[in-house]
């Protein structure tokens, strides 16, 4: 007896089989309550299979039902002689790649659209299956383009949030000495720029170049540079000259100075109006809840000689808190309790009211100042930048200073703040934790609100038989024209109360083979009066007026070439960190003249530099190099 299966059968059977494996997607292998088709994302998995059998040729015996056939791989074209059945796990395979998406990377879960789209897509398919005759099956074809999920776009980390503003500036460019040997800047205190750039790298965001600032970068770690002996002259000068650590062919010049700390005993009294943002967006846990917390460690730390009030500004101004002894600190801390978020913003009409709270309760021979804090949103009252400088500027002559507090991301408007701050004979601090708040306002609280010395400017006159080129490391904000320095007219930066500042130039001894500038062919570039004495550096200037007067007062003192090591490592642990603080704020920032440093040899310098780190800031800069490696291999 012939049992062999007549073709028309077999091509029956062989009909049914694409039929089977729809009927399967489409009720099996869904999860309620996404309605799926054929094709499916990674995010549906089929359920395990029974042994798939596959149809055989027509001497084979009858072939196995439908249900069987569920799991099987997706159908091929007809060839004359059909493959051998997979094993259970090589079905299960195949069933998975029926289902997903191309290999090359894993599909996020189709939109709801092509979701509801792909049914009509796939019964198109079936309908056309089974209108095809038997020898031209094929296997089922694809939804349209349209339906699929398309593979994910690599993700790029952004360079900064968005909406948070910083202005630009060039770098300091490279002089040649004998053209231009002096050179004048205002000192910065600021530090807002070393905290931002943590928080960014903290949170996975590599900084925006002008974010950068990197006088504001080093000047953020204390120095231990000698203080002075008394408020009458605040400051005095330690200037130190070694290797540079990413240029073998230079040297760095460091001036630093430290305020004058006055003693437990000396304390002034303290006329402080907090004026605080309670706009819309402080409403973060960054901004005025972290705000809220800041300023209660302030207030912890004010005698009862001291007054603090409260102005908000938001949809309108208005005083939260009249003028309060420091000592009813359950009052004070009450009110900053009670505030909260909403409403647009209007700094200007908060900072006349504050202004003006201030200088109606201003303390004799004491500290007079506002403190505004902000996510840095200015964008109702004065919206002319320099009608706003002029206001804060003329404030200032009152014997009522600026400091300012951003807090957040998203709308810092970095520029003005700094503006600000500069134009009121204040600092700006970037608070972004609550460990960052003690530091500012409890470990470096006399240094925020007690001023000991104003408008303190630096110049330097290098000796072209000693240094053929040089630059400054960063204060591109902060630069003086030449007459500026003698002018007591010209604002500058402000000294608090035990606050170290520090400066750095990088320098090209004369004869070294360093120069990036070619000599001119025809002509001398040395002018007449060049000294000839080659054993001293440069001479050093320095201008600051005390709080409470208009004239100014000179420092002056001479750099010689004898107090230069010709190794680093004989630099002291001051100086070798700050380099490396340098080294970092020009690798983030990509400087053209300073960024050959490796993330390893920076690390490895500011470790070796620690020194005593009594407060942890130098071994969270190490840890912060790792961060940035990590990001920026």
């Amino acid at each position: 007896m012939d049992t062999r299966i007549p073709i028309g059968t077999a091509a029956v059977v062989l009909l049914l089989l694409p039929l089977g494996y729809q009927l399967y997607t489409s009720t099996a292998m869904t999860q309620p309550p996404v309605t799926t088709t054929a094709v499916q994302t990674t995010a549906v998995q089929p359920q395990p299979a029974p042994e798939p059998v596959v149809a055989q040729p027509a001497q084979q015996s009858t072939p196995a039902p439908l249900a069987e056939t569920r799991a099987l791989p997706k159908p091929q074209p007809m060839v004359e002689n059909l493959p051998v059945a997979p094993s259970q796990a090589d079905a299960k395979q195949s069933a998975d790649e029926a289902v997903a998406p191309p290999p090359q990377a894993e599909a996020p879960m189709m939109a709801p659209l092509a979701r509801e789209e792909a049914p009509d897509a796939a019964l198109s398919n079936q309908v056309t299956m089974d209108a095809a005759p038997a020898q031209e099956m094929t296997a089922p074809p694809l939804p349209p383009e349209s339906f699929m999920a398309p593979a994910p776009s690599p993700v790029m980390v952004p360079t900064t949030p968005t909406g948070d503003q910083f202005a630009h500036y060039d770098e300091s460019p490279l002089k040649v000495t004998a053209q231009e040997p002096v050179s004048t800047f205002s000192i910065d205190v600021d530090t807002a720029s070393y905290s931002y750039v943590r928080s960014s790298l903290e949170s996975g965001i590599t900084p925006e170049p002008d974010s950068v600032r990197i006088e504001e970068m080093v000047n953020y770690f204390p120095y231990d540079y000698p203080a002075a002996a008394s408020a009458s002259e605040p400051f005095r000068p330690t200037v130190s000259v070694y290797p540079t650590p990413w240029n073998p062919k230079t040297e760095l010049l460091q001036i630093g100075i430290k305020g004058y700390v006055p003693p437990a005993a000396e304390h002034k009294p303290a006329n402080l109006v907090f004026l605080i943002d309670t706009s819309g967006s402080m409403d973060e846990p960054d901004k005025l809840p972290l705000l809220k917390r800041a300023f209660s460690l302030l207030v912890d730390q004010l005698s009862a000689t001291d007054t603090v009030s409260i102005v908000t500004y938001a949809g309108s101004a208005g005083v939260v808190l009249e003028p309060t002894k420091a000592d009813q600190k359950a009052k004070i801390l009450a009110a900053l309790d009670n505030l909260e978020a909403g409403g647009s913003t209007a700094g200007a009409e908060g900072i006349a009211l504050a202004y003006q709270l201030a200088e109606q309760h201003k303390v004799a021979d004491g500290t007079n100042r506002v403190i505004l804090a902000t996510d840095g949103d200015f964008n109702v009252g004065i919206d002319d930048p320099d009608e706003l400088k002029t206001f804060i500027a003329g404030k200032r002559d009152s014997g009522v200073f600026l400091s300012v507090l951003g807090f957040g991301e998203g709308n810092l408007d970095d520029e003005t703040m700094q503006s600000l701050a500069q134009n009121g004979n204040g600092n700006a601090s970037y608070i972004d934790s609550f460990k960052e708040a003690q530091k500012v306002l409890v470990a470096e609280g006399g240094g925020t609100l007690e001023t000991i010395a104003k408008d303190v400017k630096i110049q330097v006159e290098f000796n072209p038989a000693a240094v053929s080129e040089y630059r400054l490391v960063g204060y591109e904000s902060r630069a003086l024209s030449r007459e500026d320095f003698n002018n007591d007219k010209v604002d500058a930066g402000d000294v608090g109360a035990g606050t170290s500042v520090t400066a750095l130039y990088e320098i090209t001894p004369a004869g070294s083979g360093g120069e990036l500038v070619d000599p001119l062919r025809y002509g001398s570039e040395q002018p007449a009066s060049v000294t000839q004495d080659a054993n001293e550096l440069a001479f050093l200037k320095l201008r600051y007026k005390l709080p409470d007067s208009d004239t100014s007062k000179l420092i002056e003192t001479p750099i010689g070439k004898d107090i230069a090591v010709d190794d680093i490592a004989k630099a002291s642990d001051d100086s070798r960190f700050a380099a490396a603080v340098a080294a970092f704020g020009q690798k983030l920032k990509d400087s053209k003249y300073g960024d050959a440093m490796s993330w390893g040899q920076i690390k490895t310098l500011a470790q070796g530099a620690k020194g005593a780190d009594a407060e942890g800031y130098r071994a969270e800069f190490v840890q912060l190099v790792d961060l940035a490696a990590s990001m920026n291999p």
